[in-house]
């Protein structure tokens, strides 16, 4: 059963859905945050393709000691090179129905210093 924080969020994220969506050449950032880790995909909607992924729990974030927003700004930075790597430089940035504060805020400009441009 959700309760009308997740019931909020939900209503915020198909607003948000509804005016965005990612393409090959501008795919969406799209972030998940749970309790401890957070998640951040690169989304080709027109296809309904990841092209690539990043979240904490991958073994090189997970190993490093830090607070869960210093964790975020990794997550960020990896998304980065590896929008680099196929050849992405835009996104559009979806923040999921979070508001774009702390762990989320953290994972973008952490995108945006890797070089993403959103």
């Amino acid at each position: 059963m959700a309760n009308a924080k997740t019931n909020r969020r939900t209503k915020i994220r198909h607003t948000i859905r509804r005016k965005i969506s990612g393409t090959a050449q501008k795919p969406r950032l799209a972030v998940f945050r749970s309790n401890t880790d957070i998640y951040a995909q690169l989304i080709d909607d027109d296809n309904g393709v990841t092209l690539a992924s990043a979240s904490s729990k991958d073994k090189d974030i997970a190993a490093q000691k830090g607070t869960k927003s210093e964790k975020s700004k990794l997550v960020g930075a990896t998304i980065a090179r590896k929008a680099g790597e196929i050849k992405v430089q835009e996104v559009v940035f979806d923040r999921g129905g979070y508001l774009y504060h702390g762990r989320v805020k953290a994972v973008a400009e952490a995108a945006r210093e890797g070089g993403l441009q959103f």
